[in-house]
């Protein structure tokens, strides 16, 4: 029904907004990045190195959400739990509680934290305008949690036109799983972004994304299967999310006020492969499961302000968001198709976070030296239902407050050189005083030569799990430990670009770089005592990583071509009780290519995603039983990812049809034996990654 009304929607829409007329035109505006500038920069320019994924190779992608765009990048790997539905980032091996995700230069709020371990899937690219990368710890300027990089996702705030209106249909194959009804099979997708300029000054606009994917039934037989096999339900979780949002920007002047409101809804459903049998009487029978239904929303009240305060500028960032993940159990009678005894929903995670961040700068009104002052404070009521976590059949309910201060100067020495130092001071209610620093320098050799050296340091907080769980019973006793410490990441990199242009049309860029991570006080889970086992949180690892990088691209004319390969290293110093791992680095090859083409007189575009991943290594730890245990190399085995895609425009561009194949060698999942065991508990022996090869189809109009 609710893929009905959305179409319905679209198509009235579409009916109205035919006869308006464009009034103003198209401008071609150079490409400009704002993740940890002073104001929005070109990307030559930039103090740090960016990598910027923009709304055309987005769309070329076919990606149905942030999980989607950010799976082609390098040293990115997106790790999904096929039961939560779930999504997060790795950046240079560190999980996403080390990378911050922005929304507009704002966290975004997830299941437990914020702007970090957040699941990309919720993330539509329904209005996206670009996704800016900066891999490396930046605690300076976005604060905690940014240990091994920043992912800012910008939206358009604006249009060039009178009215704008885009509607799109995605019908798309999960695996060889399709059916278009409902409780059908494959992902189902609508979007509307809508848009008008009352005058020069106000802009209004509303933006809907419906992305319905029906899960994935792989080796199982769905939820109708009353087999007691364990093969009913699904290997990927079926998942319905809606985003909704509304904006509302004045800009005069030198000043720009946006204002954002967003909804949130995902629905998944767990389908338990467990059924019984139960006796009815009288002969009669059915077979029952006990099955849940997750409920999340999320509410957003996001306000940017860019403004001039004298010769002063300010940019100031405040939002308010809350998310709430309820789940609900219930009986269900497979052969009625019946709910029964439906439970009322629950909250599982529940996070409130009131957030703000200031900048000020241009105080003395110069081209050579420049240095900004800023203040960052969030306070987030976090809360943990006792099925989300081993808390001793209690809910955990907790409030933090941090504040901080930072600053930073940039000076530009002469037409080369240019060096920016920044201090951050981070106060808290829950932990110490924290001290980040920067050093950035950047030498201009021609217009379009850059060398960059950057070093940065970045903590992270501990999580709900490692500082309260409790989890006792005569077999297990697992304890949080509230005295733990942030842990501290530390970087250092290098690289350099440089774009040649030549008479004949081409247009070249190359690039190298080098990049050291270390963090210290790493959390991990310690054995205390081996007899009776003993099990806790501790400060006792350190994480290295070193990545060589090198970038190659293209193009002229209707050509593109995007080449980039690295090489990165990880070493783990890991501790259980008195067993010590070795700090062997352990070095992975990724390469990846972008191409595209487009036909001359019929403008057909034709994209390429190609990625490889090579394998890994690491030390994990092998319990053969609870008093003898060994560290061994685990492996995790190669892959390579391939999309495909063709789109055609008609009706002078309004109208444009996409076709193509996404995981072309039906990748689902690698032999994995990083994972580590337990005395009680076994290792998986491999990390599922997709659900194979797809095939999509996208209708989009253009007003």
């Amino acid at each position: 029904m609710k893929k009905r009304t959305m179409s319905l929607l679209s198509v009235a829409i579409l009916n109205f907004a035919y006869g308006q007329k464009d009034s103003t035109s198209q401008k071609n505006i150079e490409e400009v990045v704002i993740t940890g500038q002073y104001s929005p920069q070109s990307i030559n320019k930039s103090i740090y190195k960016v990598e910027v994924i923009d709304e055309v190779q987005i769309k070329n992608m076919a990606a149905t959400n942030v999980a989607d765009v950010l799976n082609q990048s390098l040293n990115i790997l997106i790790t999904s739990d096929r039961n939560s539905g779930n999504s997060t980032a790795s950046i240079m091996g560190l999980t996403g509680e080390y990378t911050k995700i922005l929304i507009d230069n704002i966290p975004v709020v997830g299941d437990i934290g914020l702007g970090n371990n957040i699941d990309l899937t919720k993330l539509n690219v329904n209005n996206v305008e670009r996704i800016e990368i900066v891999r490396g710890s930046m605690g300076v300027d976005y604060g905690s949690n940014a240990v091994a990089g920043v992912i800012n996702i910008i939206t358009k705030k604006n249009s060039h036109k009178k009215v704008t209106l885009n509607a799109s249909l995605q019908e798309e194959t999960v695996g060889k799983e399709y059916d278009l009804y409902k409780k059908g099979e494959g992902r189902h997708i609508q979007t509307l972004n809508l848009g008008y300029n009352i005058n020069e000054n106000w802009h209004v606009g509303a933006n809907i994304n419906h992305n319905d994917f029906q899960g994935f039934k792989g080796t199982q037989e769905g939820y109708k299967y009353i087999g007691q096999d364990g093969k009913r339900g699904y290997l990927w979780q079926p998942k319905d999310i809606l985003n909704v949002d509304g904006i509302v920007r004045y800009n005069k002047n030198k000043t720009s006020i946006f204002y954002k409101f967003g909804y949130l809804n995902e629905k998944l459903n767990y389908y338990n492969p467990v059924v019984s049998e139960l006796y009815l009487g009288g002969g009669n029978r059915t077979y029952l499961s006990v099955d849940r239904d997750y409920l999340t929303t999320r509410y957003l009240h996001q306000l940017n302000v860019q403004t001039n305060l004298g010769v002063i500028n300010y940019t100031g960032d405040f939002s308010y968001q809350t998310q709430d993940r309820k789940y609900r159990d219930y009986n269900y009678d497979v052969p009625n198709r019946q709910r029964m005894s439906v439970d009322d929903y629950r909250s599982y995670n529940k996070a409130d976070v009131i957030y703000s961040r200031g900048v000020f700068s241009n105080f003395l009104n110069n081209d050579k030296i420049d240095f900004q002052i800023g203040y960052e404070l969030d306070h987030t009521s976090g809360y943990a239902g006792f099925i989300a976590g081993a808390f001793d059949g209690n809910n955990v309910e907790r409030r933090i407050f941090n504040y901080a201060n930072f600053i930073t100067a940039e000076w530009k020495i002469n037409n080369v050189f240019s060096l920016r130092p920044g201090y951050r001071l981070a106060l808290s209610d829950k932990f110490n005083s924290q001290h980040n620093y920067s050093v950035t320098a950047r030498a201009k050799i021609t217009d379009f030569d850059n060398i960059r050296l950057v070093v940065g340091t970045a903590n992270r907080f501990p999580n709900f799990d490692q500082l309260y769980t409790y989890f006792v019973d005569a077999n297990h006793n697992l304890q949080g430990n509230q005295n733990l410490i942030p842990e501290s990441g530390y970087t250092g990199s290098l690289n350099f670009e440089k774009r040649i242009r030549n008479s004949a049309g081409w247009d070249f860029k190359v690039g190298a770089s080098g990049t050291y991570l270390y963090v210290k006080d790493r959390i991990e889970q310690v054995n205390v005592t081996i007899q009776p086992l003993v099990v806790s949180y501790f400060n006792v690892d350190k994480y290295r990583s070193m990545l060589f990088e090198g970038n190659f691209g293209v193009r002229k004319g209707a050509f593109g071509l995007a080449a980039n390969a690295s090489y990165y290293g990880i070493s783990k110093t890991l501790t259980n009780g008195s067993i010590v791992s070795p700090d062997d680095f352990f070095y992975t090859f990724e390469g990846n290519l972008n191409a595209n083409y487009t036909l001359p007189k019929i403008n057909t575009v034709f994209s390429l995603f190609y990625k490889y991943t090579g394998k890994i290594q690491m030390f994990n730890l092998d319990a053969i039983d609870v008093s003898n245990s060994v560290y061994k190399v685990g492996e995790r085995n190669d892959y390579s990812m391939m999309n495909f895609t063709i789109m055609q425009p008609f009706f002078n561009n309004h109208f444009e049809l996409s076709l193509g194949i996404k995981n072309l060698f039906d990748v689902s999942s690698v032999r994995d034996t990083t994972l580590t065991g337990g005395a009680h508990v076994g290792a998986a022996s491999s990390l599922d990654l997709f659900y194979g090869r797809s095939y999509f189809a996208r209708v989009n109009y253009n007003f």
